[in-house]
């Protein structure tokens, strides 16, 4: 596969992060698949603040997370008000791939991206439509046995206008799927209230 770096006038991967720096907010909903789950969440991220509403499985669960206070809280129960304070390591609130809150959003998943790329290779596996929207695939691979967080090659599908991420895979160094993540619905710099990140 041709390198990347020929091509976008240098490497996407770096434009998708300088992007990410002025996107103070957004909201999308998250489909996530693996083996042996499956996983709905409309997330909402504003300043690292974080709201994500499970659709499936816990359909009615909330959860916030503040990196002022570095506290989660979670609402387990829609019917009820009661609401349980958290680490952002605890068991209780990491996804079934076993992401955490405070690294869940696209910046994070950038971070650990330019991780493997800077010992690895980055390379253009395609094009593809994601919702309307025109993407290029761009597949990181490390070199060797090398992986960040079991994590030994990303499949990135980044939006061409916006170079932002809308569909991401992740392999282990066996080539078997980790986990599948589709973003939909991805909207920027969205004004979303304080109030919507408490519990």
């Amino acid at each position: 596969m041709p390198a990347v770096t020929e091509d976008f006038g240098g490497n996407p991967i770096a434009a998708a992060c300088r992007k990410c720096e002025s996107v103070f907010s957004y909201q999308v909903t998250l489909h996530a698949r693996g083996n042996h789950f499956s996983e709905e969440v409309r997330y909402y991220f504003k300043s690292g603040c974080v709201r994500m509403e499970f659709i499936s499985p816990f359909h009615g669960s909330v959860l916030t997370y503040n990196p002022s206070s570095k506290e989660v809280r979670l609402k387990p129960l829609p019917f009820l008000n009661h609401v349980i304070p958290l680490s952002p390591d605890s068991h209780m609130v990491r996804s079934s791939a076993g992401h955490r809150v405070d690294q869940s959003d696209i910046g994070s998943l950038l971070r650990a991206i330019t991780t493997l790329q800077s010992k690895g290779k980055t390379s253009m596996a395609g094009d593809d439509v994601l919702s309307g929207r025109n993407t290029m695939i761009i597949r990181i691979v490390g070199d060797d046995d090398a992986d960040v967080c079991g994590i030994h090659r990303y499949d990135l599908w980044l939006e061409k206008k916006t170079f932002l991420p809308l569909k991401v895979t992740t392999y282990n160094s066996e080539e078997e799927l980790i986990e599948e993540v589709v973003m939909d619905d991805l909207e920027i710099n969205v004004d979303l209230p304080d109030d919507l990140f408490r519990l």
